[in-house]
């Protein structure tokens, strides 16, 4: 059998679900090796530049991630940028596709959904910002956005009611000396103790009844100690005799609104509010700015919100939208109509509708920018089991493409090896890698107890380092 040496591209959690399940499965296989790739120097993907620091629970999956990277057949290499993406990490290591396919059996993008869906009546300005460039703030993730004036700002309005909204909200709303003992950066703490935030707007264009957000997120914005919810009117919050039966979910929400947060309304420093059925048709840019809003109504068959006529101005000093987020247009067999990597089973398909043999993608590069880390561990597993199946049993040739070269969007690219030297990256690695460019696991390691005694000193979780700091604890390798 022809070793299987897999090239991941991506270091979040769907590419260490995918290695953990290979290499569990295959545990005597002395042919087989798994190199995982990723343009951010430190590992784990969203669980480090994506959780909220105030959830240090759902981090814990990065100690199986540690677990796989123990296997002596995996090696990890941060702060190497593979193919044609957005390059938004001026430092990272350039690595052209046609790299990893001279020197891999096969090939995985795991490579998530790393942009935000705009709106396109409010475009990023002064006035307004994605979440995700909130979030990435936060988190001190290395393409290093610029804070947010908060020290100049009273009232926020975010756009979009899932989780993340209600994510960004909570860090603004909740006491900095709070957050001080979880993995916040002591920057990122310094500008939210000087911010003057006293009001947050959350904006849905629809109901309560088809709000994103889980009841997790809805308790922990009504059990905010310094803040309190603006009520809401009762006719929103009292369904229609003649509708559908109510899910427990919904059931669960609607009770949780008519009961209010915690604190009464007017004895916080702070307050919240959530504005269902409106839509954003326009920002005037302005001190304050001016949000221009249309009413909703859903259509009683699609559930679509459809505007009512009515318009209203909300003003605001900053506009967050938060609204999803999407692949990289730039990247390889990304699908604008998907607006993330085309697949089949897991398996890559082409412009042209035919499937590349042993090239595969998991995740939120494959499916979209859905689900939890529950899901995309069973996805990543799914694509694993197909990864194992196709090498150990040949499917029949005339699924696949066959030729590169005839197609439009692989012609640039070398077939992939078949007998490729086990241990070795790529040439463009080895040179970085002796230049202390590239991150390995063990690299990783010793960071992270860095940051963990540097957290100790200062009771908190961890205190994070940049990239410049990091590249100190390195190890040049051959």
């Amino acid at each position: 059998m022809n070793p299987l040496k897999l090239a991941i591209i991506g270091g979040g959690p769907s590419a260490f679900y995918v290695a953990s399940r290979i290499l569990k499965l295959a545990p005597e296989a002395q042919n087989l090796r798994v190199h995982l790739f990723d343009r951010l120097w430190a590992p784990h993907g969203l669980v480090r530049y994506g959780v909220a620091p105030d959830h240090p629970e759902v981090k814990n999956c990065t100690h199986k991630f540690a677990t796989t990277a123990e296997d002596s057949r995996f090696r990890f290499f941060g702060n190497v940028d593979v193919g044609d993406s957005a390059k938004t990490i001026p430092h990272a290591v350039q690595l052209p596709l046609a790299s990893i396919f001279k020197n891999y059996s096969h090939v995985l993008f795991a490579t998530g959904c790393t942009l935000p869906t705009l709106h396109a009546a409010l475009p990023p300005s002064p006035f307004c910002m994605p979440a995700l460039s909130f979030v990435h703030w936060y988190t001190q993730h290395p393409n290093t956005p610029a804070p947010p004036p908060l020290d100049k700002v009273s009232h926020v309005s975010i756009i979009g009611n899932g989780n993340v909204s209600l994510d960004v909200a909570r860090m603004l709303l909740t006491n900095p000396k709070v957050l001080s003992s979880y993995d916040v950066p002591q920057n990122v703490l310094d500008v939210l103790s000087q911010s003057t935030v006293k009001h947050v707007s959350i904006i849905a264009r629809r109901g309560p009844l088809e709000a994103a957000f889980t009841m997790k997120e809805l308790r922990e914005m009504i059990n905010l100690p310094e803040a309190s919810m603006v009520p809401l009117d009762p006719n929103l919050l009292s369904p229609s005799p003649s509708g559908p039966a109510l899910t427990r979910q919904q059931s669960r929400v609607l009770q949780l609104l008519q009961k209010g947060s915690k604190n009464a309304p007017g004895t916080t420093p702070k307050t919240w509010s959530l504005n269902f059925f409106r839509s954003p048709i326009g920002l005037v840019q302005s001190s304050p700015a001016q949000l221009s809003l249309s009413h909703t109504a859903l259509h009683p068959e699609t559930h679509r919100a459809l505007p009512t006529g009515e318009t209203s101005t909300l003003s605001t000093d900053l506009v967050i939208t938060s609204l999803g987020f999407h692949g990289e247009p730039t990247t390889s067999f990304y699908d604008p109509g998907l607006r993330h990597l085309r697949t089949v089973s897991g398996r890559i398909v082409t412009s042209s509708g035919t499937m590349l043999r042993n090239v595969y993608a998991s995740g939120w590069a494959a499916t979209g920018a859905k689900g939890v880390l529950a899901s995309t561990m069973m996805d990543a597993y799914g694509v694993a089991d197909t990864i194992l199946s196709d090498w150990k049993n040949n499917a029949p040739a005339k699924q696949f493409v066959e030729n590169l070269r005839e197609d439009n969007e692989t012609h640039d690219l070398p077939p992939l090896n078949q007998k490729p030297d086990l241990d070795e990256p790529p040439e463009e690695v080895r040179g970085a890698l002796k230049e202390r460019r590239v991150t390995g696991y063990e690299d990783w390691k010793r960071i992270d107890e860095e940051e963990v005694r540097r957290g100790d000193v200062l009771g908190k979780e961890r205190e994070r380092m940049g990239w410049v700091e990091a590249q100190s604890f390195l190890t040049p390798m051959s």
